[in-house]
């Protein structure tokens, strides 16, 4: 099912963890219209990169979220964000300092052991958000981007 302009719905769905230990990874109600407006955001992200984005995790029920031990709060879980990486355009350093200097509207930015970027959108129109961080340590997250970012 197309969810936006460059994403489909199994994009957003597909978990080898999932898959390899039965777990059902449906989008229970009222998560189909946020995973459009997550779409629709990275359609932009899309268009200021360039290039096609991978996405590498993206809606989690809570069973998988829990399985792979994401934190309960987890943007993951109401359809809000993805992980993604570009590597045609660059590291995820460099992706997000992009979608950063862009005029996309995001929640938060994680620079996640430069190894993908996790890209959230606002809940609602109240949420300003803008949050950059990065992680090298499990839990552990700093604002901003590395120095050469």
């Amino acid at each position: 099912m197309k969810l936006s302009k460059y994403f489909e719905l199994e994009e957003f769905l597909v978990s080898e963890y999932a898959a390899r230990n039965g777990i059902d990874n449906r989008p229970g109600p009222g998560i189909h219209i946020r995973l459009e407006r997550l779409a629709e955001s990275l359609d932009e992200v899309r268009e200021l990169l360039g290039h096609p984005i991978i996405i590498t995790s993206g809606y989690r029920t809570e069973a998988l979220n829990r399985a792979i031990g994401g934190v309960k709060t987890s943007d993951h879980i109401k359809g809000l964000a993805a992980d993604l990486i570009c590597p045609r355009y660059g590291p995820p350093a460099m992706v997000c300092a992009a979608i950063r200097d862009s005029g996309i509207k995001f929640r938060q930015v994680i620079n996640e052991f430069n190894r993908w970027t996790h890209f959230a959108i606002p809940l609602s129109e109240d949420d300003d958000g803008g949050e950059v961080l990065s992680t090298f340590t499990p839990g552990i997250y700093v604002p901003g981007l590395p120095i050469n970012a």
